[in-house]
């Protein structure tokens, strides 16, 4: 027995590290778009395009193949999210011109799409009977701990090789082969698997009755993404122009450390209780967002670091309460496509805030392109908290 059930944790435990392996390769070119930019000459509006194109292959895919791991079996689906990461690394690779990073950054997205729920799924497939909590939170730090490992070992490898632009790749594709091997030797845990033809992708969509619980849920949960996805494509200028950080290894971990604060926040929703994670994460968005137009305005880098922090949390508290809250809502022969549903607000708040921000930049400069930013989304946020406190039963039914 307890062999057993040593061998189904140490099965969990292989898929999470194979699922943080294909998210890591997503984050990866985050320290490197300063070495890009001056090596192909573009403008900080390129920068936020070229990052954003993931967020559309990831929503393009959540919407074709989202559920089709239920059918076909988990292992065929994320095999097929590691060829396409193992594709991109090879774009950045042969990276001549902005093509090639416009085509790998497109082909990652596919990557997250059909990793994010099977592999979630897996991972709670192959955990021992009982153990659905801890299967959670493995699937949890698999997903935000992969993307916080991918600046920051791309910015150690940056900042203390020869190879700045060729060897995070190198070692990303290497991890991608051992994962496929892992992958391979793991048991399916589909019972039927059928072909992928009598797959039947199941649309994002709203029932009538989840709507109050989703528009609170969606709100925070596109803020919490937005604020990725400028910690992600925007700040690493910042840092390097502002605040004249050019260590890349520094910059990578800044970015890092908002994806590790947002795994801790997605942990303290046991303990804080679902009812009260939401509106709290709010909050802590709302700070975060304080403490980035601060680091902004006076340009300070340990402000910057209190934002990830704060912000990065308040993130994960919102997002998994979000999560929770409308797979509970929803019907059961609904759910996957209302969690498909957040997740598309979700990617879009990772991309188009941020494509946003590029287009300001010109105009206003990088600092008032973030105070814009911030503003709006701040305001987002606030309505989320306010529609929460003054309709909280109906939220909840």
């Amino acid at each position: 027995m307890d062999g057993d059930l040593r061998g189904g944790w140490r099965q969990c435990l292989l898929a999470g590290a194979v699922f943080a392996v294909c998210m890591a390769g997503t984050t990866l070119p985050t320290p490197l778009y300063g070495l890009y930019q001056e090596k192909f000459g573009f403008s900080e509006l390129t920068v936020t395009v070229v990052y954003a194109a993931y967020a559309f292959g990831v929503i393009g895919a959540l919407l074709l193949v989202g559920n089709v791991s239920d059918t076909v079996g988990r292992r065929p689906v994320l095999l097929g999210g590691l060829a396409f990461a193992a594709v991109s690394a090879v774009c950045f690779l042969c990276a001549t011109g902005l093509g090639w990073l416009y085509a790998g950054r497109l082909l990652s997205g596919p990557s997250v799409g059909l990793f994010t729920g099977a592999a979630t799924a897996y991972v709670m497939d192959l955990a021992p009977r009982g153990g659905a909590s801890r299967a959670t939170f493995v699937a949890t730090a698999a997903n935000m701990g992969g993307l916080g490992c991918g600046p920051l070992v791309a910015g150690l490898l940056a900042q203390y090789t020869a190879w700045p632009l060729t060897l995070p790749f190198v070692v990303h594709l290497a991890l991608v082969a051992g994962s496929a091997a892992v992958l391979w030797r793991l048991p399916e845990t589909v019972r039927e698997p059928r072909p992928l033809r009598s797959a039947r992708p199941q649309r994002p969509g709203l029932p009538a009755r989840v709507r109050t619980v989703f528009v609170p849920a969606g709100i925070a949960s596109f803020v919490g993404f937005a604020l990725f996805g400028v910690f992600t494509s925007v700040a690493p200028a910042f840092l390097a122009q502002s605040l004249d950080v050019h260590d890349h290894a520094l910059i990578g971990l800044v970015v890092a450390l908002a994806f590790f604060a947002s795994t801790g926040g997605q942990l303290a929703v046991g303990r804080v209780g679902l009812a009260r994670s939401l509106p709290l994460g709010c909050a802590a968005l709302l700070a975060g967002l304080a403490l980035l137009a601060a680091a902004l305005r006076w340009e300070l880098l340990p402000l910057m670091v209190l934002s990830a922090l704060v912000g990065g949390g308040g993130q994960g508290l919102a997002f998994r309460a979000a999560l929770s809250a409308v797979a509970e809502a929803a019907p059961a022969d609904r759910r996957a496509a209302v969690i498909s549903a957040l997740f598309v607000v979700a990617y879009a708040g990772i991309s188009i805030p941020v494509i946003g921000v590029g287009v300001l930049v010109e105009p206003l400069g990088l600092e008032g392109a973030g105070l814009v930013f911030i503003g709006c989304m701040a305001v987002l946020a606030c309505g989320a908290g306010v529609y929460l406190l003054r309709r909280p039963a109906r939220a909840r039914a």
